[in-house]
């Protein structure tokens, strides 16, 4: 990257000295932390650091310039966000060293965390998510008539992910009042921007989603501060987004151990006369704002602040491992225990689909800050026309069609949550899930457990096959989720269970992945309590007792089980219905087992790496000396779902149900 090497113009925009002076001590700060951090580095007393030397202008400018209470989604670079914001930096700095007293209780690393109390949202490793967190703080500005902004960073390389695109185009389209920097030092680690991007310049890309683009001094901090100021009054008054890059450059590598043997070194050299400390010090030197005996007294007291914060960083304790707080603290505590009963006993017959819809239509009614989001789900009224009717009785503002940007819905959903919001989101089909995995494996499940911000999403996911839908349109995948602490995966089998785990997926304050199968949509009825009430997350329900064979199963095969028990009288079936994969009920599962000593694991997702492999595990860890037989598994085949009817029919759990029960009851 070369630049236009002009000796930066100041303005002092109407600041006053006194004004001038607290920016100077706020650009400096970030500096003389990170000197002394690459000096303990170099000790070996700390581990890693990603150093931000020459871009400080950029965090501290933009953190300036916005209110105190208005969200920031900084990266690996921003230190002055942190400390403009005027986090305590033995706070930060036990942060860094992984102790209890850090803001995420040493679960997470340097600036990998976030905290409510200074307004900063942090960040995962994939960055580009951050950008749709903004969005979705951005919209809950909007729905709240407040006149904020959030603002989210973004490197030059992350420019390049779809998080990136995903995020503009959502803040385009529902107009929200987002400030996206892009902080453009040239390479993303070490590769150059020349081969990140072939455009001019990446504020350019903004005309394309209809946005306002800026490209401006990054290393100036007066000229951050005043475009970010301006910035903010454009996003609340026209109620847009608008993409800013500022040119900069960093003075070294991507972390340290990378080194900066990539970078020509006559860069560094050109770089060095655009320093944003040395050159504001100057400025400020040369209109007499203050003195060089007054920015010795600055650094002294800086200094001062390092060292107290560094001795109590030192002086914290190492961690002591506590197994039970770190179980506890994967999941938020729920606003209610056990369930929420109805308080009368009518009831009214419905499709399994009616029902989910009735829990959701009496969620609304409940909840003002529930949002509900989705393709098509507006006026169309969804894919399956779950949300049929809901635009008219609660509006656009809550009913949300979305462009088809799965990953930035699920990170706005997030921070939305962070405002306080409820969200569900509809998947049209849980296949579309892979698009926005990154956002619920990552950012969703694990930010409670990373630094105390729980996600309060639902994400709605219409699975499985049956109807000939082809590979693309008939997965089970929930396995995929219940590998993932901290989110809870829900899969109900009845009309009364749907509505039941809908409401409690809403209450629940954690992500909840609930799948519905659309094979059971309108081919299965039932009496359904007409008021508001919960089925318990993490409960199984046991269909029938029996003493020959327990089917343990959850969804469809709830009903395969049903219907095979009907037709073979002759054997005594206990089914159990999970209706909860994660948590599972595992006293449930031991009670059964109890019961007949012989299990068949019944699912329609494929074989292997299926649920019924990690069940088929505990059983035989656990309830070993209740088997009478092998735990046989009844699973789909493993291959892709087939489009073709015969070819679909023989690759469900069900065409082998019959083999699987005869090999139990035979041994």
């Amino acid at each position: 990257m070369r630049a236009q090497f002009l000796i930066m113009l100041f303005d002092r925009n109407g600041f006053s000295n006194e004004e001038l002076i607290a920016m100077y001590h706020e650009i400096l700060r970030p500096r003389m932390i990170e000197e002394k951090m690459l000096l303990l580095l170099r000790q070996g007393r700390i581990s890693k650091w990603f150093s931000g030397i020459g871009q400080e202008a950029i965090a501290v400018g933009a953190t300036m310039a916005l209110d105190e209470d208005e969200y920031i989604m900084p990266l690996h670079r921003n230190l002055g966000v942190f400390t403009a914001r005027k986090v305590p930096f033995d706070k930060l700095f036990m942060q860094w060293q992984g102790t209890k007293e850090g803001f995420s209780k040493g679960r997470e690393r340097s600036f990998h965390f976030g905290t409510n109390e200074y307004h900063i949202c942090g960040m995962i490793s994939h960055l580009g998510p951050q950008l749709a967190i903004a969005c979705g703080v951005a919209l809950a500005h909007k729905l709240n008539r407040e006149n904020k902004v959030s603002l989210a960073f973004s490197g030059d390389g992350g420019t390049s992910e779809g998080d990136f695109h995903e995020a503009m185009n959502v803040a385009a389209v529902w107009g929200l009042p987002v400030i996206f920097v892009i902080e453009n030092n040239g390479y993303g680690l070490s590769t150059p921007v020349n081969e990140q991007y072939v455009c001019k310049q990446l504020a350019d890309r903004a005309v394309g989603y209809g946005m306002k683009g800026l490209t401006i001094e990054g290393n100036n901090i007066l000229e951050v501060h005043k475009i970010i100021k301006e910035a903010r009054e454009y996003c609340i008054t026209e109620q847009k987004p608008i993409l800013i890059e500022c040119m900069t450059f960093r003075m070294r590598g991507h972390e340290e151990a990378s080194g900066v043997k990539y970078v020509p070194k006559e860069l560094f050299t050109e770089w060095a006369l655009k320093d944003p400390v040395q050159s504001f010090e100057n400025f400020l030197l040369s209109q007499k704002v203050f003195t060089s005996h007054h920015v010795n007294q600055v650094r002294e007291n800086i200094q001062k602040e390092i060292d107290a914060g560094l001795a109590a960083g030192f002086a914290a304790p190492h961690i002591v491992p506590d197994t039970q707080e770190e179980l506890k603290d994967v999941y938020a505590p729920l606003p209610y225990a056990g369930e929420i009963k109805a308080t009368t006993t009518t009831a009214t017959e419905k499709k399994f689909i009616q029902a989910i819809s009735d829990g959701l239509r009496q969620c609304m009614e409940k909840h003002d800050k529930l949002i509900l989001m989705g393709q098509d789900i507006a006026e169309y009224g969804g894919a399956f026309k779950v949300t049929e009717g809901f635009l008219q009785k609660f509006g656009k503002e809550r009913v949300r069609n979305t462009p088809l940007c799965e990953s930035a819905i699920v990170g706005a959903a997030l921070g939305m949550s962070i405002k306080g919001y409820k969200s569900m989101m509809e998947m049209q089909f849980a296949d579309f899930v892979t698009v926005g995995f990154n956002q619920i494996i990552n950012n969703l499940a694990k930010i409670y457990y990373r630094w105390g911000q729980n996600a309060d999403v639902v994400i709605r996911m219409p699975t499985g096959g049956g109807v000939g839908a082809g590979p693309f349109h008939s997965q089970s995948n929930e396995a995929w989720f219940v590998h993932t602490p901290g989110l809870k995966v829900v899969y109900p089998s009845t009309p009364e269970d749907a509505k039941g785990l809908i409401i409690a997926a809403i209450e629940d304050p954690n992500p909840v992945l609930f799948f519905e199968h659309k094979a059971l949509y309108r081919s299965v009825s039932g009496m359904v309590p007409d008021e508001y009430y919960t089925i318990e997350i993490g409960k199984a329900k046991v269909v029938q007792e029996g003493s020959d064979i327990s089917i343990i199963t959850y969804g469809a095969g709830v009903h395969w089980a049903i219907e095979y028990a009907e037709k073979n009288k002759d054997i005594s079936f206990d089914i159990i219905d999970l209706r909860t994969l994660l948590p599972l009920d595992y006293d449930a599962i031991k009670a059964s087992v109890e019961r007949t000593g012989k299990v068949l694991l019944l699912h329609e997702d494929t074989l292997t790496g299926g649920i019924g492999g990690e069940i088929a595990a505990w059983i035989s860890e656990h309830c070993f000396d209740k088997l009478d037989a092998p735990i046989v598994r009844c699973a789909s085949l493993d291959t892709p779902v087939p489009f073709a009817i015969a070819l679909e029919q023989n690759f469900m759990a069900k065409s082998r149900l019959d083999e699987c029960v005869n090999k139990l009851v035979n041994y």
